[in-house]
């Protein structure tokens, strides 16, 4: 997907970055349905024209537990009201980033191994098992559901840094 300068631009003034307050906020469970399905449809778009590997709704504004995601070349997925029902013990530190703190990395301790529950646009159950960068993109999310970014999850230090490189940083379009 061939993504222009405007398009790019446009996508980035509709995600709410750090300091926006709804970022720190619980997410409201949803029902599947044509509103639903709409806003899901517009969450892809942002996601692919910001270079994202997943969104969650409150990054747009809307506190309603709804994320969309990506897997390398495969077709976006969308999952309403979902939840880790299961970790590993097994933890990986990795670099992640976060299209609210203007793509910027940390490193971020996240568990090897998931599982994860909940519905498709249809309204049926899903459960997915993933490892690696897939059960990363997925707690990634998931986080965002409870108010939660990648600042919560590093080191003091980094998150000192983070601030910095931050406030240094512009958004595409700027």
């Amino acid at each position: 997907m061939s993504i222009d300068e405007k398009t790019k631009a446009a996508a980035w003034r509709q995600i709410r970055q750090y300091g926006d307050p709804v970022l720190k906020e619980e997410s409201r469970r949803v029902a599947p349905g044509d509103e639903i399905r709409q806003l899901s449809e517009r969450m892809i778009r942002i996601m692919y024209a910001a270079d994202g590997v997943g969104l969650a709704a409150p990054q747009i504004g809307i506190l309603q537990q709804l994320i969309v995601f990506r897997f390398g070349s495969e077709e976006p997925q969308v999952l309403l009201n979902p939840e880790i029902t299961w970790m590993s013990e097994e933890t990986e530190t990795e670099p992640e980033g976060c299209l609210s703190l203007a793509s910027l990395a940390v490193d971020v301790e996240r568990a090897l191994k998931i599982k994860v529950t909940g519905l498709d646009l249809e309204g049926s159950e899903r459960e997915l098992e993933l490892e690696g960068l897939e059960a990363r993109i997925l707690q990634h999310e998931v986080d965002h559901l409870g108010g939660l970014m990648i600042h919560n999850r590093t080191t003091r230090e980094q998150r000192k840094d983070l601030m910095g490189r931050l406030r240094q940083t512009r958004l595409p379009g700027d």
